[in-house]
């Protein structure tokens, strides 16, 4: 490696440069390339199919589950331990994921929540947070309808204030039983 040196330049600055460099070495530049197996527009249009797929197979606005949504919502999986609504109700389950629903209708909301519930099975988290917000009730009323439909969804209650309180929902997601993960 050879430097130039101005004329300009004082030689204790140069001397002093090349001490603070000293033990440097030259480093190669790693490339690493990966293959491209989709486009980014089809992947794109690919998990938007996906979610509306999932959503229109798990959600559906015809079944009217048995459960109030006008108070308290309170709702535990057939087969599982019914204390889980409780420890929901007390907040012992912090949630991993936040879901925020304002602003969309009901169509975009359960995509939304499709794939939430697909993130929350991905990343092995095991509680996520839905708010819903309360406005004209119209999610208030159908998310926890859209939630009792999904298989994978073990319990539901009203947030505690802190994630929301009565415009917010906690899911706990059944994932899959490993000893990693058990809880």
């Amino acid at each position: 490696m050879m430097l130039d040196i101005n004329p300009m330049t004082d030689e204790d600055d140069f001397s002093l440069f090349r001490n603070s460099i000293a033990g440097a070495r030259e480093f190669k530049q790693d490339t690493v390339r990966f293959k491209k197996t989709v486009k980014p527009q089809t992947g794109e249009l690919l998990s938007e199919q996906t979610k509306q797929h999932q959503s229109e197979f798990y959600f559906s606005d015809e079944y009217i589950p048995d459960i109030d949504t006008h108070g308290t919502v309170n709702y535990v999986r057939p087969g599982a331990d019914k204390y889980l609504a409780k420890q929901l109700r007390r907040g012992d389950f912090a949630p991993e994921l936040m879901l925020d629903l304002h602003g969309l209708n009901k169509d975009r909301a359960k995509d939304e929540l499709a794939a939430l519930i697909h993130a929350c099975k991905k990343q092995h988290y095991y509680c996520a947070c839905i708010v819903h917000g309360i406005g004209e009730r119209v999610l208030k009323h159908k998310v926890p309808q859209y939630l009792v439909q999904h298989p994978d969804v073990l319990a539901i209650h009203q947030a505690p204030l802190e994630y929301g309180g009565k415009g917010a929902v906690l899911i706990l997601v059944d994932l899959p039983q490993s000893d990693e993960f058990r809880r």
